[in-house]
């Protein structure tokens, strides 16, 4: 994947969490096709005494800086992981074969299909059940020690990366999984993926929320070529805005009240800070109160045509502290009060 022209708007600053096991398995690519990795760890401004450095890390721009080069140098977008060259341009491919989907359901399929066009080392597949949608690697073949972790962590990433961007939207990872021990550097899996991240299991992958695959691609060929000129942040660096963000804000608030009572909380449960909640949320047009309003006004209607509850025990149970509190909000959600609104069967 291509590394130039200034970083997008919706990229994250810069900071120094890449591992340094990346970036020696980078040069064991250099050294299995026999060349020198010194040019490429000048441009990355990487001295080569940092390799070695216990818990040394790269800043996203230096990785993407070494990675460019040494896919274009190797001419092997896979830097050495697999049996065969993935020649400069493969990844790019992959995009294209996958733009003009209706959704990205389809987009993700038609990328694992065509992945193994490109090497029958391992196999992508996506997999849907009980609401989660999860993208597998099956390893067909022993991976190089030297390569496996780079290779199975960047290669999810390659495809979370992209199908975020055809979406323009951040796609929130409920859980990774990984066939290998913990590293010494596994406080930046939760920087790449998601705090639920586990080690040693059958195989690499990451699950998400199934709604997200009938969202619908957003970009055309022409956005494509601009993304391709510097692809390989989508990689290092997470994109910022969460399309679903506040449907699931509304469920938590429907089906968790008693946990979701602060923005806090909330922002607990669906793994992000209160700062990002609130920042997101503003992003999508909408802000917490809002979403509380919503909730409480759907919540009301439902009580009050349902049941019988005095309406005092109706504010309670949508959230407000006492009746008059209620009473109020409800006659500007509904141009009614809520004895009035029960007793027309509205």
């Amino acid at each position: 994947m291509p590394s130039t022209t200034s970083s997008p708007a919706f990229l994250r600053p810069a900071r120094a969490v890449t591992p340094m096991a990346f970036v020696r398995a980078i040069v064991q690519g250099y050294a299995r096709y026999g060349k020198d990795p010194a040019q490429a760890l000048q441009a990355a401004q990487i001295a080569p005494r940092e390799l070695a450095r216990p818990g040394a890390r790269v800043t996203a721009a230096q990785f993407e800086a070494l990675s460019g080069h040494a896919m274009q140098e190797l001419d092997d977008e896979a830097l050495g992981w697999f049996s065969r060259r993935l020649p400069w341009g493969s990844y790019g491919m992959l995009c294209r074969a996958s733009l003009t989907s209706p959704d990205l359901g389809v987009a993700m399929k038609r990328w694992c299909r065509h992945h193994r066009l490109l090497t029958e080392d391992i196999t992508l597949a996506l997999d849907v059940a009980g609401g989660v949608a999860t993208l597998r690697i099956t390893e067909n073949r022993p991976l190089d020690p030297a390569f496996r972790e780079f290779c199975l962590v960047t290669s999810l990433r390659f495809m979370h990366g992209y199908v975020c961007w055809a979406i323009d939207s951040r796609i929130s990872l409920r859980q990774a999984t990984f066939p290998f021990a913990a590293p010494p550097h596994r406080d930046a899996y939760p920087l790449m993926f998601t705090p639920d991240v586990h080690f040693d299991a059958p195989q690499a992958s990451i699950s998400f929320d199934e709604r997200y695959l009938a969202l619908p691609l957003l970009r055309d060929e022409r956005a494509l070529r601009t993304m391709l000129k510097r692809a390989l942040p989508l990689t290092v660096l997470q994109y910022r805005r969460d399309r679903l963000l506040g449907q699931r804000v509304r469920e938590l608030l429907r089906a968790r009240a008693g946990e979701a009572t602060t923005a806090e909380a909330l922002a607990g449960l669906l793994n992000v800070s209160g700062r990002t909640l609130h920042r997101q949320l503003h992003e999508e047009g909408t802000s917490l109160q809002v979403l509380k309003n919503e909730v409480r006004h759907e919540l009301a209607v439902e009580q009050l045509r349902r049941t019988t509850r005095p309406i005092k025990q109706v504010a309670q149970a949508v959230g407000f502290r006492n009746e008059k509190s209620f009473s109020r909000a409800f006659l500007q959600w509904t141009g009614h009060a809520p004895r009035d609104f029960r007793q027309l069967g509205l």
